[in-house]
């Protein structure tokens, strides 16, 4: 036997063994993937919190127990689902022992916006207000009466007068919902359940409002 044919033969067999376990090679290599996966990612969590840095929609409330007071049930379900999913703050009722007392409000608002050369509208500025304030257990105020405004600006056709309508309900509930996550980054920003009297709570920048439609 040539000694061409020979290593001919032992590289088939070589391919061959390497054939033979292809899942073997493939768990090997999925498991060297994830052992990586989870050092990067271990290293990425000890880097941030050695700087300070808090993932998105993990918060450290100062009230453990929380009660709110007035709000839609559905603003409540969201904003319940927000605090006690993103902290260890539970929300709880007002004879509960709460450590802070959240008190919502507000409501809903349309006005035109623009008109067609005919002057039928075809343009409808929605506004939402939230208006809020917290004090703690014994009364001492932590957040001061405020307000988060939003708007939205909609389309208007008579053509499509339901369709409109449904859009304006999601509008609205997409206002609900902003406002919600705009209160739970204020709640943030309370440090103690016994400020300085000297002591300012900075405030939350809302949404920019919508710009004047030209003439």
């Amino acid at each position: 036997m040539s000694q061409r044919p020979r290593a001919v033969k032992i590289l088939e067999d070589v391919v061959s063994r390497d054939a033979v376990s292809p899942s073997l090679t493939n768990t090997k290599t999925k498991r060297a993937i994830s052992r990586r996966s989870l050092l990067t990612l271990a290293c990425s969590a000890v880097l941030l919190s050695a700087c300070g840095f808090q993932l998105r929609g993990q918060q450290d409330y100062a009230f453990k127990r929380l009660a709110i007071v007035g709000g839609s049930p559905e603003m409540l379900g969201r904003l319940q689902r927000v605090v006690e999913g993103g902290s260890d703050t539970v929300v709880v009722k007002a004879t509960e022992k709460p450590d802070a007392v959240l008190t919502l409000g507000g409501g809903t608002g349309m006005k035109t916006l623009s008109l067609n050369a005919q002057g039928v509208v075809q343009e409808y500025e929605l506004d939402y207000n939230l208006t809020y304030s917290m004090v703690g257990a014994d009364g001492t105020l932590l957040i001061p009466p405020s307000v988060i405004s939003l708007n939205r600006a909609l389309t208007y056709s008579d053509q499509y007068t339901l369709a409109k309508g449904i859009e304006a309900q999601t509008l609205y509930r997409d206002m609900q919902f902003d406002a919600v996550d705009q209160l739970t980054r204020r709640l943030a920003v309370v440090r103690s359940l016994h400020p300085a009297p000297n002591e300012a709570l900075p405030g939350i920048a809302p949404r920019a409002p919508l710009p004047v439609p030209p003439l």
